[in-house]
């Protein structure tokens, strides 16, 4: 399998060499020259079958054993046998509850695999990199505990300063390894991944820091992610609906992903917080950017969906040109138009969308919680929500499979506010509210971030 850029303008690579560099030097995504077609399963754990959807993205440079050997590894952290288990609500929708992993968030799914491919892939070519990351709440922790203690790489996370839950910015900042670094930015999340790409973008500070990236900028990340939707849809005797809580997009591309290579997926269904760029673009066609505001669902205040860029390449004919003259035009107006037959081709019949506020977010909690007695996340009941608004009346009956994408215990006040019910950290997070923090508070400034960076990361 080789890779081409979003952007046209940088070079082919294989699986390997696109893991390690993460943003594409033309500023683009990397994705694969083609979707290749599931085939049939013998499998029987999560395990087998995440090695099966994978294998052909990632050979030649890694081999069935290897990548067998990084799959259960990597999912022995979880704490439940299924790794991601469906919880049935009634009788045609389910959770999928995808934060078994340690740090309690979906991200754990793909980042403790990626971060055992980077050790892989940097001890057979004894190399050192350094990662630098940003995070809305979840990526930054499941991060750096996907390459905690790994001999080959040093993290730098930036995070927006105050715009985190604080179970969210403790499970980053209190963890004592010298490999890993976090950093508050005055800003928002937008303004971080805008200062990672910025550093990605400067060739001589790449370069001379050996920069690479693990959040879903990265394609290993979206691949892992796909291995869930492949699992849950063939589950199910009929096509399956997806709701996801969505801020940057790459969650729900995945899917997308696992359906372009034949996962039996009817439709998608993008759930928001009032950060809406994404409703508004489904729904009406108005992808125009606006001040990101604070949620319950920190991780989805997002308006800069970067990941979206994968879905316009294709869009677009896979014309990286074309991409990159929409994403200019977006960065300097805050729009981006599409055509009229791309909305009817790409995006009608495929994504449904509804956006939630703080209140209705916390009713939906409460609504689940005496239905079920289940306990939902902010960010998951935003899904729950919609999948309800969207599919309530659906004659099909069709099954409808929410991602559960957090634990709720990373939001107790948000929970506890629903439910009157204050949800326990797991025992090995327990003295997580003891632990000393170690962070460091920056400007919103791209020379003051280099400089940290380097004074960081630096022998």
């Amino acid at each position: 399998m080789r890779y081409v850029s979003t952007r046209g303008d940088a070079p082919e690579l294989g699986f390997s060499d696109v893991l390690l560099a993460g943003l594409a030097t033309d500023g683009g995504l990397y994705v694969p020259e083609r979707w290749p077609l599931l085939g049939p399963s013998t499998a029987h754990t999560y395990v087998e079958r995440a090695v099966e959807v994978m294998l052909p993205f990632v050979e030649p440079d890694l081999d069935e054993i290897t990548l067998t050997r990084l799959c259960t590894e990597a999912y022995e952290t979880f704490r439940h046998p299924a790794v991601v288990p469906l919880v049935q609500l009634d009788h045609h929708q389910w959770v999928q509850e995808l934060f078994h992993g340690p740090t309690l968030a979906f991200k754990d799914i793909a980042l403790q695999l990626v971060g055992r491919m980077f050790d892989y892939v940097l001890g057979e070519r004894n190399q050192r990199v350094t990662i630098v990351g940003a995070t809305s709440g979840d990526t930054g922790s499941a991060a750096i505990d996907g390459v905690v203690g790994c001999e080959h790489i040093d993290i730098v996370v930036l995070y927006p300063l105050g715009r985190t839950s604080e179970v969210q910015r403790r499970q980053m900042t209190t963890v004592d390894q010298p490999n890993v670094h976090t950093v508050a930015v005055e800003g928002t999340f937008d303004d971080c991944q805008d200062l990672v790409k910025a550093m990605f973008n400067d060739g001589a500070f790449r370069a001379r820091n050996q920069l690479s990236a693990v959040n879903s900028i990265n394609w290993a990340r979206v691949m892992a992610q796909t291995v869930y939707y492949v699992t849950a849809a063939e589950t199910f005797a009929d096509p399956v609906t997806f709701s996801v809580p969505t801020g940057n997009f790459g969650n729900v591309l995945s899917g997308w992903i696992a359906r372009e290579m034949g996962a039996p997926i009817h439709d998608f269904i993008v759930a928001s917080n009032t950060n809406d760029i994404l409703t508004r673009f489904i729904n009406d066609g108005d992808m125009s950017a606006r001040d990101v505001v604070p949620t319950l669902s920190p991780s989805m205040d997002i308006q800069v969906s970067s990941n979206f860029e994968r879905l316009l390449f294709e869009m677009n004919g896979r014309d990286g040109g074309m991409t990159a003259e929409q994403l200019g035009r977006f960065r300097a107006t805050g729009r981006l138009d599409i055509e009229a037959d791309q909305r009817r081709e790409y995006i009608a019949g495929h994504f449904r969308a509804a956006s939630f506020d703080d209140d209705a977010t916390l009713s939906e909690i409460g609504r689940i919680h005496r239905a079920t007695g289940m306990i939902l996340d902010p960010h998951t009941a935003t899904g729950t929500a919609a999948a309800a608004l969207l599919t309530g009346l659906d004659p099909s009956d069709r099954p409808v499979v929410t991602l559960g994408t957090a634990h709720p215990a990373k939001f107790p006040e948000a929970v506890e506010r629903a439910t009157d019910t204050r949800p326990e950290l797991p025992a090995h997070l327990a003295d997580l509210f003891d632990r000393p923090e170690r962070t460091e508070t920056v400007a919103n400034d791209l020379a003051a971030v280099q400089a940290l960076v380097e004074r960081l990361t630096r022998p």
